[in-house]
């Protein structure tokens, strides 16, 4: 299931990185204790429709009732009907398929109820398992943006993908649970 973050997950976002030694570098703000933790969920939080601020949406994938993931739509230009997504997890849930549900779902959400046309994401050329799941989600690629990050003094390249709402998409897995969004 995925729901929008609340402020009591701070345990389970602390839980998210401390499970993933990949996540601190990757991500902008570091979550090293749960004040960090919390900061986290605040900002996630800001990530939710604000007619000041724009449409934005962060979802908490649960794994049995607990968070252990985040899928995003950010930066929703309804001039265009378009939307940049994102998507981290903990490590001790990768390679479960939770992930490509969940972002298959806010997919769905993102055509279905939203009415957008276009989603984007770019992902690390040197993070398969993230390439993996935008694609088992139908996500195409268009183009790669040279030395676009640098972590401490790494520069990695980002391959940039795309799916438009009349893209095909693959069917779900037979025998996986559909994931469900709940917004109340």
């Amino acid at each position: 299931m995925l729901r929008p973050w609340r402020l009591d997950d701070a345990p389970a976002v602390l839980a998210v990185f401390s499970a993933s030694d990949d996540l601190d570098r990757q991500y902008p703000w570091p979550v090293r204790n749960l004040a960090d933790a919390a900061a986290c969920v605040e900002r996630m939080l800001a990530w939710q429709p604000d007619p000041a601020a724009g449409e934005r949406y962060a979802f908490a994938v649960l794994d049995d009732g607990v968070p252990v993931a985040n899928v995003a739509l950010t930066d929703v230009a309804r001039t265009h009907d378009t939307a940049w997504v994102s998507y981290f997890s903990s490590g001790a849930v990768r390679g479960r398929g939770l992930v490509r549900r969940a972002l298959a779902a806010v997919v769905t959400h993102a055509f279905d109820e939203l009415g957008l046309h276009r989603l984007e994401l770019g992902h690390r050329v040197d993070n398969p398992a993230s390439a993996a799941v935008a694609e088992a989600v139908g996500f195409v690629p268009e183009g790669v943006e040279r030395e676009r990050l640098r972590y401490g003094a790494t520069r990695h390249d980002v391959r940039r993908m795309a799916l438009l709402a009349h893209d095909a998409r693959p069917a779900p897995r037979q025998g996986e649970e559909p994931v469900r969004i709940v917004l109340g």
